[in-house]
């Protein structure tokens, strides 16, 4: 089984390949458009691997939350690439993968979402996949609040993502003894791995059926909305 995965949720694009377990990555070029680099990544992946777009069996994307132009740069190039080779596509959660990269038993998954917000996500992990344990939210670090189930404590979960080091606020609080990685960011290597698991469970999609998961709907606030919550014109 041959897996093909697309990450460009955030500037840190990626890509990976699933070969029966072995999994190979790259990332793309820092300070360029994914647009312009991905697919030429891909054709070197493939190269290195050995393999080709025909011996593909799926091809996987991170499907946000995230940067809405990144978000739709992988679903594009994952439906073109899918709809050309007749296989099906598989959409990823980005936070999802940032938990199972974290390799925690429970992973609370903040990622920086700009204008003053965190898009949050808390996991249990699971044999097959992060299971999510309250509906993913977009918040402002001030409103991050851990799960009420038992468990969510120091010695028993971690706090993942950039949204640490970008709102200073989150990082003194979830300070030791709480086990933090800030810098965990959706990646190719665990979107890929997540992939082969929904692919065994039959969950490969129509590529006309795949969409950005946005959960914000707003790419940018008003000067009286930045105001309102400190910003600046």
């Amino acid at each position: 089984m041959q897996i093909l995965a697309l990450e460009t949720s955030t500037e840190s694009g990626s890509c990976a390949l699933w070969q029966d377990g072995r999994v190979l990555a790259a990332d793309c070029p820092a300070g360029e458009s994914h647009s312009v680099t991905l697919i030429p990544l891909v054709q070197q992946l493939l190269a290195t691997a050995g393999s080709s777009f025909s011996a593909l069996d799926a091809i996987a994307f991170g499907m946000g939350p995230g940067a809405f132009t990144g978000l739709r740069v992988a679903c594009g190039i994952a439906q073109g690439m899918a709809v050309a080779l007749d296989l099906p596509v598989l959409p990823v959660g980005s936070l999802e993968c940032m938990a199972w990269a974290a390799g925690g038993e429970r992973v609370l998954s903040l990622l920086d979402a700009r204008m003053s917000e965190v898009y949050m996500g808390a996991f249990t992990r699971h044999v097959d996949g992060p299971q999510a344990v309250i509906d993913l939210q977009v918040l402002r670090p001030e409103e991050i609040r851990l799960p009420e189930e038992a468990g969510w404590l120091p010695e028993g979960c971690q706090i993942a993502g950039n949204a640490l080091s970008a709102y200073p606020q989150l990082g003194e609080r979830f300070s030791a003894p709480w086990q933090t990685l800030p810098d965990i960011l959706p990646h190719a290597r665990p979107l890929v791995e997540l992939a082969a698991l929904a692919f065994a469970r039959g969950e490969g999609q129509d590529p006309a059926l795949a969409l950005p998961r946005y959960v914000r709907d707003k790419v940018a606030r008003t000067t009286a909305e930045r105001l309102a919550v400190g910003g600046r014109i």
